[in-house]
């Protein structure tokens, strides 16, 4: 699909994307705010970082959804750190009764080994009201905060009119000494495979 996987920073009031993203890029970390996969609202569950696989000329239909701004990284650099693609067991059906079986008889077991996989294991189905059907972004994960360096980001994810500006802002932080500068590609979650590749490659 994608050499690479995308996280986006998403709006959270009174916090707008690009606040979130700024703050991920000067601290170097993405925060694991909210635990997912299978058995998340049990007290065992674990916090991650969400990445996807979509390949990168689809973008925009992330970008759609949760802002413009993200970072990039090679799929090496969260293996390396833990991290992976996630299985989709879909509701009913013999695997996810096995993983649901697993988290809810290590409720009260935090260091069951089954909370190690149950990040990675989504139950994709219908709810009630509420369809959870969300396959196509070929979710990777991430237990824990996710830490790097300015230089482990393939790209940046930025609005092709900030480019410019982005740039200036790095190259400043870079000879005055404030903060992080990051000399990877930029790339517009709404160019075309021809834009982003040009990008990628200059």
């Amino acid at each position: 699909m994608s050499k690479y996987v995308v996280h986006f920073a998403k709006a959270e009031p009174p916090r707008t994307a690009y606040d979130n993203a700024i703050s991920i890029l000067y601290d170097r970390r993405i925060v694991a705010a909210k635990a997912f996969g299978a058995g998340r609202k049990l007290a065992p569950a674990r916090r991650s970082v969400c990445f996807s696989e979509v390949p990168l000329h689809h973008l925009k239909r992330l970008a759609d959804v949760r802002g413009p701004h993200g970072i990039g990284f090679r799929k090496e650099f969260i293996v390396e750190r833990g991290g992976g693609p996630i299985l989709y067991a879909y509701k009913d059906t013999p695997h996810a009764q096995a993983i649901k079986a697993m988290v809810n008889a290590a409720v009260y077991d935090p260091n069951a080994s089954v909370w190690d996989i149950a990040p990675f294991v989504d139950l994709p189905g219908t709810y009630g009201n509420l369809q959870y059907l969300y396959e196509w972004e070929r979710e990777w994960r991430h237990v824990g905060d996710l830490e790097f360096s300015e230089s482990d980001p393939a790209f940046l994810i930025i609005p092709e009119d900030l480019h410019e500006a982005a740039r200036a802002f790095f190259h400043s932080a870079k000879v005055d000494h404030v903060g992080p500068s990051y000399e990877c590609p930029f790339i517009d979650p709404y160019w075309g495979e021809d834009q982003i590749v040009a990008a990628l490659c200059s």
